[in-house]
């Protein structure tokens, strides 16, 4: 069911933790499915010079948010507004389709921490919206689709 390479980042995540010092910090969750990521970024230069994170939800959230970190990490504000929850699907060669909503999330996390770093430094970010409240939308779960109701 699930690739190799999203067990591997299930199983030993990379960039776990936070950030003391964040230059913006992005929390998004899905209150209906439980999953919740909170993205730590470290900004120098428009530089992301570190990217930390924690998740709470199913191995499909970890991996996500795992994945996400890696591809943001040494990129610049404008690059890491490119990457979509497509490329992180792509870098774990792909999720079961019940589990696609866990790399919006993870997509979603990330830019509502390049907001924050835009809103503490009073800074527009080319093409970076305003995060929604994600508690409100459902991202195409069902409870039967969940591991812990299996």
């Amino acid at each position: 069911m699930y690739s190799e390479k999203v067990m591997d980042h299930f199983m030993n995540p990379r960039n776990v933790g936070e950030i003391e010092d964040a230059s913006g910090v992005g929390t998004v969750g899905n209150a209906k499915c439980g999953d919740i990521m909170k993205v730590y970024l470290k900004i120098e230069n428009d530089v992301i010079v570190d990217v930390k994170f924690k998740t709470f939800g199913c191995g499909a959230a970890v991996a996500t948010s795992s994945m996400a970190t890696e591809l943001v990490m040494g990129k610049t504000i404008e690059e890491a507004l490119k990457i979509t929850n497509k490329a992180v699907m792509e870098a774990l060669d792909g999720l079961p389709p019940v589990k696609v909503h866990c790399s919006v999330l993870a997509e979603e996390a990330l830019h509502a921490a390049l907001w924050d770093y835009a809103t503490k430094n009073n800074i527009t970010i080319e093409g970076l919206e305003e995060p929604k409240d994600t508690d409100h939308h459902d991202h195409g779960h069902d409870e039967e689709d969940e591991e812990h109701h299996a």
